[in-house]
């Protein structure tokens, strides 16, 4: 896999624990956590809810170019950049046109809400409560989300299963 990789779904999808494993069984990755960029803002954070504000919207989706420029970044230093974040609905699509590197691939981690409410449960980070919850971004997920590249279900699998079908699955999951 060479280009940009991104990995997209609900919170406790494992995104993150599949982003780093799969950058660390490549020669040459970075591995770019979306949220990092949210949480660089110190103050006047606002979060996204499922009634956002448009100031909630656009530290969002300047959150997006952020981490999508320095995908291209990486990449344009011959890393292959692998970018992991909450990209639901329409901004899934949005997402992959901000990225100008080719390859892009994308992946979007499906498991079940059963097993995302396990995996919650075992996290020492909370994502849902109130605003969200895991049958509402389950539903963004399955109900607008465009199916662009590879879909995986990962209800069953392991962190190296999810990885090995992931590099099975490379010219699946290629976009452009």
């Amino acid at each position: 896999m060479s280009g940009v990789v991104v990995i997209a779904g609900v919170m406790a999808s494992g995104k993150s624990t599949v982003a780093q494993a799969l950058a660390e069984r490549l020669p040459r990755a970075a591995h770019v956590r979306g949220d990092l960029f949210r949480r660089m803002i110190v103050s006047g954070r606002q979060d996204c809810t499922p009634d956002a504000t448009a100031e909630a919207t656009a530290q969002l989706h300047l959150r997006y170019r952020l981490s999508a420029a320095t995908a291209d970044a990486y990449a344009e230093a011959g890393f292959t950049a692998i970018v992991q974040d909450v990209l639901l609905g329409p901004e899934l699509a949005s997402y992959v046109e901000r990225i100008r590197t080719r390859p892009l691939h994308v992946v979007v981690l499906a498991p079940s809400p059963e097993a995302v409410a396990e995996r919650e449960a075992g996290r020492s980070k909370s994502g849902y409560g109130p605003a969200w919850t895991i049958a509402d971004l389950d539903a963004e997920l399955r109900l607008r989300t465009q199916p662009l590249g590879l879909w995986l279900d990962t209800s069953a699998l392991t962190v190296e299963q999810t990885v090995q079908a992931i590099l099975a699955g490379t010219e699946r999951s290629r976009v452009v």
